[in-house]
């Protein structure tokens, strides 16, 4: 069980705080021959896999090494470009790792703004009067949950399906928001949040979470 991911996003959709924490580690490791049965292609400076899941590789993991080697964006570490490598039959067979690739910031600012129209259309397309939205996304790995204050703020948490007290965790996370940035008269609503005392304050509601399942 686990806390793996925090956001917290502004009323107009922007991203102003997030947190990593206890992200386990997919990684597979195999030799394959030659043609790929997998197809690579460039994305954000990475290889991820386009097409053809199997042996625990999904699509969107990313080739982290070939025979050993960590690579640097597309490129081994003699400078050979990857692509061109696994396309030249004399390099085969190859060893391969593949993982699940780690979020960067620029993505987690196009998560939040994809997840802010979603909720609204939540409230939109609902039966039920008075709907607040997004509440709970639950997938085969993960589960997403959601608060939203009266001002619009949105507090995300991104858990193990089995992980409990996440309602609880929520409320801590607005009342350490109010507390440590709501009443600093220095911060505004549409910024980042940059205290550090807020982050030591969450991370320390995460483990007790973690631990005991409750605050």
């Amino acid at each position: 069980m686990g806390i793996y991911h925090i956001f917290i996003v502004s009323k107009s959709g922007g991203l102003i705080f997030n947190y990593d924490h206890n992200i386990p580690q997919q990684e597979n490791e195999k030799t394959y021959g030659f043609p790929l049965d997998v197809k690579l292609k460039l994305e954000n400076k990475r290889i991820v896999v386009a097409y053809g899941e199997r042996d625990g590789v999904y699509i969107g993991h990313v080739l982290l090494a070939v025979n050993g080697q960590q690579l640097n964006g597309d490129c081994l570490p003699d400078g050979k470009n990857v692509l061109e490598f696994l396309e030249n039959k004399e390099n085969f067979p190859v060893n391969l790792k593949f993982g699940r690739a780690k979020i960067t910031t620029n993505e987690k600012i196009v998560l939040a703004s994809m997840f802010y129209p979603l909720h609204a259309l939540a409230v939109q397309l609902s039966p039920e009067q008075g709907s607040s939205g997004i509440l709970e996304l639950e997938s085969d790995t993960f589960k997403l949950n959601c608060s939203q204050t009266l001002t619009g703020i949105k507090f995300i948490v991104v858990s193990d399906l089995k992980q409990s007290g996440i309602n609880q965790l929520l409320d801590k996370l607005y009342e350490l928001y109010s507390d440590y940035a709501l009443k600093n008269p220095f911060y505004s609503l549409e910024m980042p949040i940059r205290a550090d005392l807020f982050d030591q304050n969450v991370q320390v509601a995460i483990d007790q979470i973690e631990r005991t399942g409750f605050i």
